[in-house]
């Protein structure tokens, strides 16, 4: 069982940016894809991007393409979600996720950590 945590979460004003980690306790073939998904006020949950462990391939959102940047560490099993001009339309819980292909949708990743608040003021 793989164990995802998230951190860095926190309120912050519109424009300002945060970079949110994730911690995941292993490395496995059923999580060689780490993503972030988010869910805000009355909303679905929503993905947001997505990586390889392996070759670092990525995707995105279209809604994020060019604020936010998903990276990972491969030797501290670190995953990031660095996200800039950060608009009160962020504001959500950001999920992290563990799953096998490259996917957008929650079925296609087996693993979530617990969330991390992100609140953006205007």
């Amino acid at each position: 069982q793989v164990q995802l945590v998230e951190s860095g979460g926190g309120l912050v004003q519109a424009g300002g940016s945060l970079r949110l980690s994730c911690a995941a306790s292993d490395r496995t073939f059923s999580t060689r894809t780490m993503g972030w998904f988010r869910q805000g006020p009355g909303k679905e949950r929503e993905f947001v991007a997505a990586i390889r462990w392996t070759t670092g391939t990525t995707n995105y959102a279209d809604s994020v393409k060019g604020r936010f940047t998903i990276s990972r560490d491969n030797a501290k099993k670190m995953v990031y979600l660095q996200i800039n001009s950060l608009k009160p339309e962020d504001t959500a819980v950001y999920y992290c996720a563990g799953g096998g292909i490259l996917g957008t949708r929650e079925y296609e990743f087996d693993y979530w950590g617990q969330g991390t608040q992100v609140t953006v003021s205007s």
